[in-house]
């Protein structure tokens, strides 16, 4: 087979399994359905300091966890999660939403796009859990 028609057929074959995934909506990104599905990810991560309590922000894809131990925030990454103490953290209002920075050089930064009066609310409530 000359080397033409089968990269054609690899190239072909990719952009088929990429649409089909994408159109099937395997590609969407994962969305908490309720507070308990996003304390079970904070407690797979912190199994030491149970959550108590979560809040989850409109869309579903982050949560802000109250824990034994203080204030954290549980987001979708893909298809899985991950999770970050707010503590020391720093929050930057943007026309995206709104950034958290850790003092965490894992997880340095994440953006949670909101709507301009959703990211209001949501900074002030924030920022009380951080003072």
């Amino acid at each position: 087979m000359p080397l033409w028609l089968l990269a054609t057929i690899v190239v072909v074959g990719l952009a088929a399994v990429a649409l089909l995934t994408h159109l099937l909506g395997w590609s969407r990104a994962r969305a908490f359905v309720d507070e308990a599905e996003a304390m079970r990810a904070w407690d797979r991560e912190f199994s030491a300091d149970p959550a108590r309590r979560a809040d989850l922000l409109p869309g579903g894809h982050a949560a802000v966890v109250h824990s034994v131990r203080g204030t954290g925030l549980v987001w979708t990454m893909g298809l899985d999660s991950t999770a970050r103490p707010l503590e020391g953290a720093r929050l930057q209002q943007t026309r995206r939403g709104l950034t958290i920075r850790f003092p965490d050089m894992a997880a340095p930064s994440v953006t949670l796009p909101l709507d301009p009066s959703e990211r209001d609310d949501w900074h002030r409530r924030l920022q009380e859990t951080l003072t």
